[in-house]
């Protein structure tokens, strides 16, 4: 699979949150893996996730690393103000995503005794998640 088509699904998918749009883009032997939950869903339940969300989050995409059939998408969410970073590793089979495992991590205030060693990097402010 090519980056830049991966990256086309993977912002279609993040910023439009469209179920048929995912529906489509996912093989039909497709599942996702929230390890942090211990949940799964498999193509037909993730649409109907979707379709019934109450308050979708945005996303904005940050970056994707991958190559041929195995990529790395990370992307901020923002939940109603609420921000999480996601990381979502994608597999393909037959051109579209037959696995994704998903991770979702909050932000946290580091701790102060290792402030001298570290470079501090801007942290992403609620709204900032965006739909393209």
């Amino acid at each position: 699979m090519e980056e830049r088509k991966v990256r086309a699904i993977a912002e279609e998918m993040l910023t439009g949150l469209d179920p048929e749009f995912g529906y489509k883009v996912h093989h039909e032997q497709f599942t996702a893996d929230m390890p942090q939950s211990g949940e799964r869903l498999n193509r037909e339940n993730l649409r109907a996730m979707q379709e019934h969300y109450p308050n979708p989050p945005t996303f904005t995409l940050r970056r994707v690393v991958g190559a041929g059939d195995v990529w790395v998408v990370e992307a901020l969410g923002d939940y109603s103000g609420k921000l999480y970073y996601m990381v979502m590793i994608i597999e393909f089979r037959d051109g579209t995503i037959w696995k994704e495992t998903r991770y979702y991590a909050e932000p946290f205030e580091p701790p102060p005794w290792r402030a001298q060693w570290v470079e501090r990097i801007e942290q992403p402010q609620a709204g900032a998640g965006s739909q393209s």
